[in-house]
């Protein structure tokens, strides 16, 4: 019996009937159909007041969803989306996205188009797409006490009422750089087009096997995004006398002491996206973003008398 899960964001009443809905449908057709919310992708919030708890990322699953699953299904926004990323991920199951909320941007597909997904899903008329993740560790005294998957992007930023942060930064092999900003990106193709275009980052192409740090509110002229092979890890280190934030997906993290060190790595698990149609990354970007649109009112010629 081939087996399938549907992932749903539990605090949309729709999203909610439609798991349901698709459960009897599947079963009908004769396949497995395990359910589960997508609240266990999300990571929580350490406290530097007490011992850091984390997950590891290869134990985020729901239960029975397993490598044998020949696709799942996530009901809800680009939220649920990386949520349900960070669970199946390392298992390699594929997702078809479909959108219950508003933007949108990671989904591929609408309710509305949902009986047609349905029956590429069943008729396995689909194609594959891999997206690079990010695998984001924090050490302290040489202990890795937490982890996590993300697609976006890890972003370090300073606590609310704070001064100026102070980061050393390590590429590679390469020398070490030190940033003096609100906060530092690590962003990935796909986060190109999250908080990293709203810190004037560039926009990345999925396929291009890059990863860009994009400082926020750098005081230098001379601090800006830079793009490198996302084969060279990153190193961060924190040089203030406060503790930083860590927030990872725009989700949740961790504290950042003075004396942590964050490594950031591409992940050795993809998110691997259902499409139904070959993927159209600029059409995407003009739909949702409004990239390229064609202005209202063009200069026209005029005769001279």
């Amino acid at each position: 019996m081939p087996k399938a899960g549907i992932i749903y964001n539990d605090i949309k009443p729709v999203a909610c009937r439609v798991a349901r809905e698709l459960q009897e449908k599947l079963t009908d057709h004769g396949w497995e159909v395990c359910l589960a919310t997508g609240i266990g992708g999300i990571l929580g919030y350490s406290q530097p007041d007490r011992p850091v708890c984390h997950t590891p990322i290869t134990q985020l699953a729901p239960p029975n969803f397993d490598a044998e699953m020949v696709f799942a299904i996530v009901l809800g926004g680009d939220g649920t989306v990386l949520s349900a990323f960070r669970q199946v991920a390392p298992l390699g199951i594929p997702l078809l996205t479909v959108n219950t909320g508003h933007m949108g941007f990671l989904t591929e597909t609408y309710l509305n188009y949902l009986p047609q997904a349905i029956d590429a899903l069943l008729s396995q008329t689909f194609e594959i797409e891999e997206r690079a993740m990010l695998s984001v560790q924090m050490w302290r005294q040489s202990a890795l006490i937490w982890e996590a998957l993300c697609l976006n992007e890890m972003v370090i930023h300073r606590e609310p009422l704070t001064s100026m942060c102070h980061f050393e930064i390590e590429i590679g092999h390469h020398a070490p750089v030190d940033i003096a900003a609100d906060g530092v990106i690590i962003s990935t193709p796909t986060g190109s087009t999250a908080y990293s275009l709203s810190a004037g980052g560039p926009v990345i192409a999925p396929s291009v096997p890059v990863l860009q740090l994009v400082p926020i509110c750098p005081h230098s002229l001379a601090s800006r995004a830079l793009v490198f092979a996302d084969t060279e890890p990153v190193v961060i280190s924190p040089a203030n006398h406060h503790p930083l934030v860590m927030v990872v997906d725009g989700n949740a993290g961790c504290c950042v002491l003075p004396d942590d060190q964050v490594r950031v790595v591409r992940s050795p698990y993809s998110a691997r996206f259902i499409r139904l149609r070959t993927n159209e990354f600029f059409q995407i970007l003009r739909e949702k973003l409004g990239w390229g649109l064609p202005h209202v009112a063009k200069p026209t010629s005029v005769e001279l008398p």
